[in-house]
């Protein structure tokens, strides 16, 4: 009986240590979450940021490669290359065809955006 009274108080004060270890976490947390938000922001030297002209070109180009890529595999399978098959065939074309949906639902937006600003009373 005297051992098991001694595992009982054991237990226990590994539960309090194990508590006191959580507590001194949350404050941690606590106190590194208000040290970034209390403090200042830090500015950055930031390079040029680019034109949403040449972002949405460099999403038509990145759009046309896949295109390109996915007909060079489908033409290359199709001509029985053997270092291709279709699981890499049928991936490209997935990823050509949901980055041109993506495209097209970005320019009908664009297109929504500006036919919205046309028609505001000045």
């Amino acid at each position: 009986m005297v051992q098991r009274a001694d595992i009982n108080n054991v237990l226990s004060e590994i539960r309090n240590l194990r508590s006191q270890m959580m507590q001194n976490q949350r404050v941690e947390m606590d106190q590194s979450v208000r040290g970034r938000i209390d403090r200042p922001r830090q500015v950055d030297e930031t390079g040029e940021v680019p034109s949403f002209s040449d972002m949405l070109g460099n999403a038509v180009n990145n759009v046309n490669e896949l295109q390109q890529n996915a007909s060079e595999l489908r033409s290359a399978y199709e001509m029985g290359d053997p270092n291709v098959d279709i699981t890499r065939v049928m991936i490209a074309s997935q990823k050509s065809s949901v980055s041109f949906e993506a495209l097209t639902q970005v320019r009908n937006r664009v297109v929504k955006a500006y036919e919205d600003i046309m028609n505001m009373p000045i």
